[in-house]
């Protein structure tokens, strides 16, 4: 299916999303526990889809995004975030990405709205 880029700087996050996505047959190619390395990994990798949370130390999901689309204004993002983030949601959106995701999430959540970003 889908080579997937996962960021966010839990780990056990980034298990949860690669367990929900891997369980939907994608294959994930990288992980990234801020948006420093998310660009340097989306650049290496260029993932078919990114998992995106939004707060993260160092560089944050929102910024990430705007240098992954400037980079490439194709790039497929979704956003996993906790509640009470609707502002940065609103503004993530409008930057182009495809859809989100709020914490806690039943995998089924994160593989519709990965199914809705790839078209499938």
């Amino acid at each position: 299916m889908a080579r997937i880029l996962v960021v966010d700087d839990a780990k056990f996050m980034r298990t949860l999303v690669k367990d929900a996505l891997v369980g939907a047959g994608h294959e994930i190619v990288g992980e990234a526990e801020n948006g420093n390395i998310a660009i340097e990994q989306y650049k290496a990798l260029k993932p078919d889809l990114v998992t995106m949370d939004i707060t993260m130390r160092e560089k944050d999901g929102i910024e990430a995004t705007k240098e992954i689309i400037k980079f490439d204004a194709q790039a497929k993002i979704i956003m996993v975030t906790a509640l009470g983030q609707e502002d940065l949601l609103a503004k993530a959106i409008k930057m182009g990405v495809k859809d989100f995701v709020v914490k806690p999430f039943p995998p089924e959540r994160l593989q519709q709205a990965a199914a809705k970003a790839l078209g499938l």
